[in-house]
């Protein structure tokens, strides 16, 4: 399994409206298009990249704060699993929903030691395990 590098790092907030005026006028990314997920959010980009993913929740986990998770992209899969499964890791995989930005795309949660949720993404061609 290979890091391919940073992918994006998601917030959550109980302002959605502020938190993406903030990022697009201090920072000047730009919102753009969001899977259709079932909870409100907006994706910001920059150059064609959704660089910030921002959730927006009735209040803010004490446990983990605003910083919901750091995303990576890969390659490998199922390599992934192994490794996880191999040190008994509880992990959550899920593939963004068909008809928007990044239809198919794998993506593989868990957590670090510190309890830092990680998500790493793997194109949609990609199989979770080896046959």
């Amino acid at each position: 399994m290979i890091i391919c590098g940073m992918d994006h790092f998601t917030v959550l907030t109980t302002d959605l409206d502020a938190t993406v005026t903030f990022y697009r006028e201090v920072l000047g990314l730009e919102t753009g298009p969001r899977p259709a997920f079932p909870f409100p959010g907006a994706w910001l980009y920059r150059d064609g990249a959704a660089l910030l993913h921002v959730i927006e929740q009735a209040s803010i986990p004490a446990e983990s704060g605003v910083l919901d998770h750091i995303a990576f992209r890969g390659v490998g899969l199922a390599a992934l699993i192994a490794r996880l499964e191999a040190r008994h890791l509880a992990y959550d995989l899920r593939r963004l929903p068909a008809g928007g930005p990044g239809a198919g795309v794998w993506q593989l949660f868990f957590h670090d030691p510190n309890g830092a949720r990680v998500e790493v993404d793997f194109a949609a061609e990609e199989r979770p395990t080896t046959v």
